[in-house]
């Protein structure tokens, strides 16, 4: 177990298998030492985290699902890695699109449920700019959908 999974087992966290594609694109492409990794869903065991934030959901649950966006995107730049986590050298961007109504302002609260976790479980490597939107829906209905770009070595 490499360092980066030793600090997620501190926290409590185990990476689940890498999520599978939803429909006809790849999870990730790799250029050179940058990982693109598709958007992800938030997915506890088998049941999506459905919501709109300013409506059915707060801002807390928005940010727990964030979260779990943040757990499969870790997945997958595992499973890009071969199966070792500390080839990522840095969390480059994450761009988080929340499932909010019109008037809904806090969508950058929510994001920081994925960029709090990535910082957290990372350290320094973890820190990244980003983007929060907001989005009238999301796939299946989902709160939050986030994508990365990640530098691996």
């Amino acid at each position: 177990m490499g360092e980066f999974e030793k600090k997620l087992a501190e926290m409590g966290v185990s990476l689940p298998d890498a999520p599978a594609p939803a429909a006809n694109y790849v999870p990730y492409v790799q250029v050179g030492d940058t990982l693109y990794v598709s958007g992800q869903i938030p997915k506890v065991g088998d049941t999506l985290v459905k919501g709109k934030l300013g409506d059915d959901m707060d801002t807390v649950s928005g940010a727990e699902a964030a979260k779990v966006c943040a757990i499969a995107l870790l997945a997958q730049v595992k499973a890009a890695c071969g199966g070792d986590l500390d080839k990522l050298k840095k969390v480059v961007k994450l761009t988080g699109f929340v499932n909010s109504t019109p008037d809904y302002d806090e969508q950058p609260m929510v994001v920081n449920g994925a960029s709090d976790f990535m910082a957290e479980a990372l350290g320094e490597a973890g820190r990244h700019s980003r983007s929060a939107v907001s989005a009238a829906s999301l796939p299946f209905g989902v709160a939050v959908e986030i994508e990365g770009i990640f530098q691996i070595g």
